[in-house]
Order: structure tokens, then sequence, then C-alpha cells
């Protein structure tokens, strides 16, 4: 197996979404040490060792470490994942909870910061495009060292969704899609594909838009079902884009990036792809998109923008 040495990774949050990135960045043996942190007292110890437990069944060698409120122990890591944040309660309104999340963000990212100057970032909070454009303001360093995790997520409940119609394996789908977390996202049939096969020519147009309006809600679909927010995927998601970047794989991601003039926006954390490897988002790649995509994505970005005017109007950055 591909092992990197001395090297540290942290996962901010012991949550059920934190807990399962931890989990499988020490199963894929991306580290010597992961750190897990939360204000909990006991939760990320407690959940560490109950994983460090798991590597003499499951044969790897990461040592899983949880600390409460301890940064000085997330000192020097490479990648830092952030994860922490509360979920959206009944009489909550959205201001309530950018306001709240958007403390949370900057407390955290700056601990990471003081401590690892030189870490990639990569923002898993909600709202998440808000959330890693608070991260962006707080860091102050270079945009490609700082971008949140949606798209990959995302385009993975799509594809699963799309095999499951099909038939077939999910690891035969590529998929893009572009914009928001959240129902304002852009899945793009055009650039999907199953073998190579445009996915157009597999399933009938109506089934299609009826899995891509599925998608947009997926979020919401898992908390209808289970009364709290997803975490397997979540969690494996984010633990994909820490590996692109610590094996330097230079995988295409959609990843919730700021743009600089790329598809006409600028000042903006927004779906994309990307090439992503060992100094982050390594390049913004601009796909041709038609008159109709390139207005749902505008009206994504306007959604977004929204968001973003918020916390600006809230001066708490």
């Amino acid at each position: 197996m591909f092992k990197i040495t001395n090297m540290k990774i942290t996962v901010v949050g012991a949550g059920n979404v934190g807990a399962t990135c931890a989990n499988c960045i020490a199963q894929k043996e991306l580290a010597n040490e992961v750190i897990l942190v939360d204000i909990k007292e006991g939760l990320s110890e407690g959940k560490a060792l109950d994983m460090w437990q798991t590597a003499p069944i499951n044969y790897y060698n990461t040592h899983v470490k949880g600390v409460t409120n301890d940064y000085a122990a997330t000192a020097g890591s490479e990648v830092v994942v952030i994860t922490s944040g509360l979920p959206r309660k009944p009489g909550m309104s959205r201001d309530d909870l950018i306001s709240i999340n958007a403390g949370i963000v900057k407390s955290v990212t700056e601990n990471v910061v003081k401590h690892s100057p030189d870490a990639i970032i990569i923002i898993v909070s909600n709202p998440l495009d808000v959330m890693t454009y608070a991260a962006f303001l707080t860091a102050k360093k270079a945009s490609n060292k700082v971008f949140g995790m949606a798209g990959v997520l995302d385009t993975a409940r799509y594809r699963a969704f799309l095999a499951e119609e099909l038939n077939v394996s999910p690891k035969d789908i590529q998929a893009l899609l572009m914009g928001g977390h959240g129902d304002t996202m852009v899945p793009l049939p055009r650039y999907t594909t199953v073998a190579g096969i445009p996915v157009t020519e597999l399933i009938e147009a109506d089934k299609l838009e009826a899995i891509i309006e599925r998608t947009k809600k997926g979020g919401g679909e898992l908390v209808n079902l289970m009364g709290t927010s997803a975490w397997y995927a979540p969690g494996a998601a984010a633990a994909q884009m820490v590996e692109a970047i610590v094996r330097d794989q230079k995988r295409i991601f959609p990843v919730c990036a700021l743009l600089n003039g790329e598809y006409g926006m600028k000042d903006i954390y927004l779906g994309v792809p990307v090439k992503l490897g060992k100094n982050g988002i390594e390049e913004v790649i601009e796909v041709k998109l038609n008159k109709e995509e390139m207005e749902l994505l505008e009206g994504s970005a306007a959604a977004v923008k929204s968001v973003m005017k918020v916390l600006d109007e809230m001066n708490i950055m």
C-alpha cells in the first residue's frame, strides 16, 4: 500500500461526519497520525480510541488521537478538515445558523492557522459555500489552500442513484455537478457517462430529470428518514479529497472554490471542477456550458452570493 511518512492530518469536529472522515483517512493510511479535535470533553478521545482498536482488525498503522480543544496537538498538520458547526434547529432562521456557525468556523480556522500555517484547509461545515468563504476570510491565505467539500458528495449521490436505476456498477459512472451545495446545484447530464457512454443514451429523459431532482434534495431525503444529517457519504467524500492531496493524485473533482474570473464570476465560492493535488487546487477547469446550463449556474451563484452578503453584513469576520 502507498504510504506517506511523517504526515499529520487533523479533523476538527468529532461528530458523525468528522469521525467517519477520520476513520476513512486512518484506514486508507494517508498519514502517520490523525488528530481528532472536539469541544466536548472525552468525545474525540473516546472515538479515536475506538478507531485505534480497529487497527489490528482492519490492518492499518495510522494512529488516531483524540483531543479536547487542544490545538497544540494539531501543530504541523498538512491537511485540516473542518466539520464543526451546529445543525439548523426548529425555530432557527437561516441568518441565525450563519451567525453561529460562522463564529465557530472563524474560531477553529484561527486556531488551525496558528498551529499549522501551511495547512490545506477543507471545509465541510454548513451552510457549506458561505462557511468556506468565512474560513477563507479568516485564514488570510491563498484560495487554492482553502476550499469546500460539496460536489464530491453531491456527485456521489447522483452516481449512486443512476447506478441503481440502470442496474450497473457505480464504478463505471462519471458525472459532473456544479453550483452551490443545495437545491440550486446544477447536475450536468451532458457531462455524465457510463463507461464512456453518454447517460442520455441509456435512460429516458423523465427518469433522468427525476434523479437530478432527487440529487438536489439528497441531503433532505436523509434528514427526513433519520431525523439527522448524513455522515457516511460526507465523511468518505472529505477523506477522498484528502487522499487526492496527500498522494498528489491530480484528481478532477467538483469542489467549492473561489472564482477569480472563471465562468465570468469573481469573488464567489462556488462548486466547479478542479484539479486536486499536493498544492490543493492546482487548476480550476472551465468546461463549456450551453446557454441553459450557464443560466442555471448563474442562478445558483446568485443564491450563494445572497448568503455571502448576509455574512458580510453581520461584520463578524
